[in-house]
């Protein structure tokens, strides 16, 4: 790893620790490529920066906004201003919108829609992921400078990187990225990935359990550096070796394990940049909005990172009125929110039963529930550890002044509520100052599967426009919110797939609507013909053990083959 910064080096936002606190004064880089930290906790900035200029921003591009924001969490002198520039140039430059994520309006005067579905998997995914991507073989090319391999490297890419790196190791440096998907993160991943350099990837899936369009788009990958496990077994089956993986030290050291779920910290940093970016697409479309009138952003959520992103915006200085929550059935934010208890709720038999196969609901089978939005079927939010820990200090804060002490204090807490959750199976209610200041900038909603197939027909019909079933959760949710929030105060409500990856849910709910056709109105041309191409997957036991010798004989093959 690179150095570890020193204050004279890195501001607060550029120095990095661990929500049970295990670490503290980390580099960007290294939190990276550790993902998850020794403590088994996940990496937060040291502060979230105030930004009181944001206003000067509103006639950035894309990728402009992307690089003030970037550069805020980021030392100069771990990734200089031109190479950040050009990764950021080169992760961005694989959408299909000029705008990135462009901002859709749709009748109804105050809801606005921000449609992430424009990069190449279809997914908001994208938007962290090319980056992080790039990430990799920005800080590999780095290590590996004047270390030779079989058919050369991206070098020519980074010519900075070349020079700031102090390594000296006698084997070039090689990642394995492992991760865990139901379906959206293992393209977005893939595509991210592909092709690049000194990383080996493995994404695992439940074997028959995501949509066919999800499963086509990462078998039908054939790069040599990516691999396609089916595990037979459930979605939360995949988590929980992924996490074994990198939980053990033997095999986090021989395989130099990377994340790309949403654990690894530059993925949240990474989608701070659209609630920025669509605030000031919309004050510059908005006759009414003026810089500074406060939004509410609506988003529908399982693992808790998408909004969390959003939470950090409105830290750094965004008007958010409200981050609405939108979940499906599996409700366990919502409970906290309305109860300040996070339990685990299991449902079992035909309690659990719903949703669609063909959309991979089989995804989840112990104890969550199948609904039509299986991307958000979960018993436990990942990332909402992450807000824990800034609800914990803050709460310190009130009584102490000492800051060391005060995250010393939320390191604690933390740690102790998830030995509650892993033990009990939930904790809680907090206090009740932690939850007022929970709902100072949250509120939640709970969608079912009625409400989510009646808002896809409605919208439909209203104005023409196709929601996928993730969305429709997100802006069922806003419709409620409207009517609760001040008057004239905007919605901005994130569409996180395009439809065409949940065909199942869209056509249950369109197939009796006059004039719909999915081939026409909601195929993209990229999908046509995935059932044609050459796959290439392994179907697994689900047994960690075996799943790990699979995976170092794997990447001892190539790493052969690279030397030869």
């Amino acid at each position: 790893m690179a150095n570890e910064p020193a204050s004279n080096t890195h501001t607060g936002s550029q120095m990095y620790l661990s929500t049970r606190g295990g670490d503290y004064g980390l580099s960007f880089e290294t939190v990276v490529l550790k993902g998850l930290a020794k403590d088994g906790g996940l990496f937060l900035p040291h502060e979230v920066p105030v930004v009181t200029n944001w206003r000067s921003w509103k006639d950035l591009s894309y990728a402009e906004l992307a690089f003030r924001i970037f550069s805020l969490y980021i030392s100069s002198r771990e990734i200089p201003a031109e190479d950040l520039k050009a990764i950021i140039d080169r992760s961005y430059s694989t959408f299909r919108a000029k705008d990135i994520t462009p901002l859709a309006h749709q009748q109804h005067n105050n809801l606005y829609l921000l449609e992430l579905f424009h990069g190449p998997s279809y997914s908001f995914k994208d938007c962290a992921l090319q980056f992080l991507g790039n990430l990799f073989e920005y800080f590999l090319v780095r290590k590996n400078r004047g270390k030779e391999r079989k058919g050369g490297f991206a070098e020519d890419l980074w010519p900075k990187a070349m020079s700031l790196g102090t390594d000296q190791l006698a084997d070039r440096h090689h990642l394995t990225v492992v991760g865990a998907t139901s379906g959206d993160t293992g393209s977005a991943a893939i595509e991210g990935l592909r092709g690049k350099n000194d990383i080996s990837i493995f994404m695992l899936h439940p074997k028959g359990r995501i949509s066919p369009i999800q499963e086509m788009q990462m078998t039908t990958c054939l790069e040599a550096n990516t691999r396609n496990l089916a595990v037979m077994g459930t979605f939360d089956d995949c988590q929980d070796i992924v996490k074994a993986l990198f939980g053990d030290p033997d095999t986090n050291q021989t395989l130099m394990l990377a994340a790309v779920n949403s654990i690894n910290v530059s993925r949240i940093l990474a989608q701070i940049v659209y609630y920025f970016y669509s605030y000031l697409s919309l004050a510059k479309r908005s006759t009414d909005l003026e810089l500074g009138d406060r939004v509410r952003f609506v988003v529908p959520t399982g693992n808790f990172g998408d909004v969390l992103a959003g939470y950090f915006a409105w830290r750094m200085g965004l008007p958010v009125d409200k981050l609405v929550i939108a979940t499906n059935e599996n409700d366990i934010l919502d409970r906290f929110w309305k109860t300040g208890r996070y339990e685990k709720k299991p449902a079992q038999g035909q309690e659990a039963e719903g949703g669609l196969k063909v959309d991979g609901v089989k995804a989840h089978e112990d104890g969550v529930r199948e609904t039509l939005s299986p991307a958000m079927d979960i018993l436990v939010s990942s990332n909402f550890e992450r807000l824990l820990w800034f609800l914990a200090y803050e709460s310190a804060a009130t009584v102490g002044t000492n800051d060391k002490l005060n995250r010393k204090q939320a390191g604690q807490a933390v740690s102790a509520w998830l030995e509650d959750l892993k033990i009990k199976g939930g904790f809680g209610p907090v206090d009740k100052d932690i939850l007022d200041n929970a709902r100072r900038s949250f509120e939640s909603e709970r969608v079912g599967d009625p409400q989510t197939l009646g808002t896809i027909r409605t919208f439909y019909r209203q104005t023409g426009y196709i929601l996928d079933p993730h969305s429709a959760v997100g802006v069922t949710a806003a419709f409620r919110s409207l009517l609760r929030a001040e008057p004239d105060i905007p919605h901005i409500s994130l569409l996180t797939a395009h439809p065409a990856k949940f065909a199942g849910a869209v056509e249950l709910a369109l197939k009796d609507m006059k004039g719909f056709d999915f081939e026409s109105d909601v195929l993209p041309q990229e999908f046509v013909g995935l059932d044609k191409k050459v796959k290439r997957v392994t179907t697994v036991a689900n047994d960690r053990k075996a799943i790990r010798e699979l995976i170092k004989e794997q990447v001892e093959k190539e790493l052969e083959a690279q030397s030869g």
